[in-house]
């Protein structure tokens, strides 16, 4: 049964942006699982327009545009979870604690087993932080939230304004050849061993007290944005203002989309590059949501969005699922293609493998009730065995 966008006590249209920005977020990671990503120059690396294109197109549309989502959807059913414990009579904040302390194992087992790349340990920590303030009024956690995002990366862009100046508006690029080529070499053919020292030396290089900082001033406030929108009860009431949440999507999705084009227009520097993933990103991530909210309102979609839902009530076992696939045919203890993908290719294998989970997801809920890393999760937060098969005990 589905009531202003909810079903079984669930927001089916939340379900729907994690199942879409389960895609988003493969397609930009799908580029480090397969190449040195961040020791290249993405414009030149891999030869032919259709490489460039698809490469633009990430850049345009997806890169930064979906880990936002995911941030504020991370607040919104944060916040969500707090009303019904505290509705059932139980204590939130020990659960929160165990719960957030269980979603950082899980975080370290993947960056440090599986892929560096992890955001599991970012949400985590960022998390454990958030519970100070979750006690707040929907008014002051968007205040808080757009104050703690919009300064410091105002006062950020400035300051790389100011060094792409001195530098003469020189090109930004990380390209370090070097660093590509070592790279290549681990993960192409080192032992497991070597591919896993060299894992953790690129999640610290990643997530140090500056990445810490840099959290801080960006995943956070997105928690406390998202935060915001379940106070008000924003995608519960979406019918009721269909037209101002219209209104924004067209606005975030404009300003967002020429922010993010501006180094193609203009100038790709440091200034412009930042802000293209930093406001850009946001703002696109935004439209997406309000999209998406709109949309699941006409019954005559759900059967083209259910997909995404279920895809996204296994969010967290489809992400970790896309990690141990994806390293398992690049890496060396796998089939060793790490360095040998074009980025066209690379982005069509994502597709694949995301539809077969779309396909999957759909089987699966018809017949658990989570996903297997869900139920984990789930029982260690309530400190009890969780029921898992429909029609069981």
């Amino acid at each position: 049964m589905q009531y202003n966008g909810q079903t079984s006590g669930r927001i089916v249209s939340i379900d729907r942006m994690r199942g879409f920005s389960l895609l988003g977020i493969f397609l930009v990671n799908m580029i480090s699982f397969h190449s040195p990503y961040f020791h290249i120059d993405p414009e030149s690396w891999w030869n032919g327009d259709t490489n460039l294109f698809t490469y633009r197109f990430i850049d345009i549309f997806i890169q930064a545009s979906f880990y936002p989502l995911f941030a504020m959807l991370f607040g919104y059913g944060l916040v969500i979870l707090r009303e019904r414990i505290l509705d059932k009579g139980l204590k939130f904040k020990p659960l929160a604690l165990r719960r957030l302390s269980l979603l950082l194992l899980i975080g370290f087992i993947h960056a440090f087993l599986i892929w560096e790349g992890d955001i599991l340990i970012t949400y985590a920590v960022c998390g454990f932080v958030f519970l100070l303030f979750i006690g707040w009024s929907a008014k002051r956690f968007i205040i808080a939230g757009l104050a703690i995002y919009i300064v410091p990366n105002v006062l950020l862009l400035l300051m790389l304004g100011a060094a792409s100046a001195v530098d003469g508006g020189a090109e930004f690029s990380m390209y370090d050849r070097q660093a590509a080529e070592q790279a290549i070499s681990v993960y192409q053919t080192g032992s497991f061993g070597e591919v896993a020292e060299h894992r953790m030396a690129e999640w610290y290089k990643n997530n140090d007290l500056m990445g810490f900082f840099f959290y801080l001033i960006t995943i956070l406030p997105l928690f406390m944005i998202g935060a915001g929108a379940a106070k008000m009860g924003l995608f519960e009431q979406v019918q009721k203002n269909k037209n101002k949440i219209a209104a924004a999507a067209v606005g975030l999705a404009t300003l967002g989309l020429v922010i993010k084009t501006v180094p193609y227009f203009y100038e790709k520097t440091l200034m412009t590059d930042y802000a293209q993933d930093v406001f850009g990103g946001a703002m696109v991530a935004m439209a997406y949501a309000l999209i998406i909210a709109l949309l699941s309102e006409h019954r005559k979609f759900d059967r083209i969005l259910y997909p995404l839902e279920a895809a996204g009530r296994l969010s967290i076992s489809n992400y970790l699922f896309q990690s141990v696939l994806s390293t398992m045919i690049f890496y060396s203890y796998g089939l060793g293609y790490y360095g040998s993908v074009s980025i066209f290719a690379g982005t069509m294998l994502a597709l694949g493998i995301y539809v077969f989970q779309l396909a999957v997801s759909s089987w699966w809920v018809k017949r658990f009730y989570y996903g297997p890393v869900e139920w984990l999760w789930r029982s260690g937060t309530y400190l009890r065995k969780q029921r898992f098969k429909k029609g069981g005990a």
